[in-house]
């Protein structure tokens, strides 16, 4: 515990860190004695979160109210955070429009690119080179198995998804040697309160909001990707490795369709 605020302290911040997989990072993160800047854009949530770390993990928690999609709340999320030493950043911010892609607003699609993509990439970019000064701290990148392949249904979401696969493991590559860890998290479906609004039925292989940060938070330092769960590990390299591609994004696609209560699904 104390070696990890050691390393990844005395801040972290997590970017949508109000609710579901958001607020079990930060309660891993907290457990282990790290103060938190909370990013959401909802402050409500975001005070109850805090308060309740606060209470049981006796940690400062400051919570910062501010729609990351918005290219300039980065700069209110900095300069909130710059008087303060930030050690480890968590990326877990995202939008997930579903259905046909031609169905989606043209501003759906522009709001998953912005936040997804591009308030996770400006984060680290921030954030990195005080890292990489001090020798230590870490970045993790929260994407998904939909990043392994297009996904039907979720086409947007998949594909901003694969930019942090991509992302994460070039970043992983440049920092290792300067002392600064990065991870990106592929979880498959996680059982939070948007998913459980947003899905029919639970997917298989389906965690827990718990399970996906522990395995993240333990995996840190010891690798560029962790894929929670053993049916997701199984699933992701049977995926990845032994079935050709086209069947992959099918059987994605199925599974998204099955959860999302949709009729139709696309073929092998």
């Amino acid at each position: 515990m104390h070696q990890f605020a050691r390393r990844y302290g005395p801040w972290a911040l997590v970017a949508g860190g109000s609710q579901g997989l958001g607020a079990a990072f930060a309660d891993e993160i907290a457990r282990r004695g790290v103060n938190l800047l909370l990013v959401a854009r909802r402050l409500e949530p975001l005070e109850e979160t805090a308060a309740r770390l606060r209470r049981e993990r006796a940690v400062e928690v400051v919570p910062i109210a501010a729609d990351l999609a918005d290219l300039a709340t980065i700069d209110q999320v900095v300069s909130v955070a710059s008087p303060r030493q930030v050690g480890l950043v968590v990326a877990n911010a995202a939008l997930a429009p579903s259905g046909r892609f031609l169905d989606a607003e043209a501003s759906q699609v522009a709001s998953a690119v912005d936040l997804n993509c591009r308030a996770s990439a400006l984060l680290a970019h921030h954030f990195l080179p005080a890292m990489a000064g001090r020798g230590q701290g870490g970045i993790v990148f929260v994407s998904s198995l939909a990043g392994l392949q297009g996904v039907p249904a979720l086409a947007a979401y998949s594909a901003t998804k694969a930019f942090l696969i991509a992302l994460g493991e070039a970043l992983w590559a440049e920092h290792r040697h300067l002392g600064v860890d990065v991870l990106t998290v592929c979880p498959g479906a996680v059982s939070t309160p948007g998913y459980q609004l947003a899905a029919s039925r639970d997917a298989p292989g389906s965690t827990s909001p718990q399970e996906v940060a522990a395995t993240a938070i333990e995996a840190l330092g010891h690798g560029f990707r962790v894929v929670p769960g053993r049916l997701n590990q199984f699933t992701a390299f049977a995926l990845q490795r032994l079935a050709p591609r086209r069947a992959a994004i099918a059987i994605f696609g199925r599974a998204s369709a099955t959860a999302l209560g949709k009729d139709d699904h696309p073929q092998a």
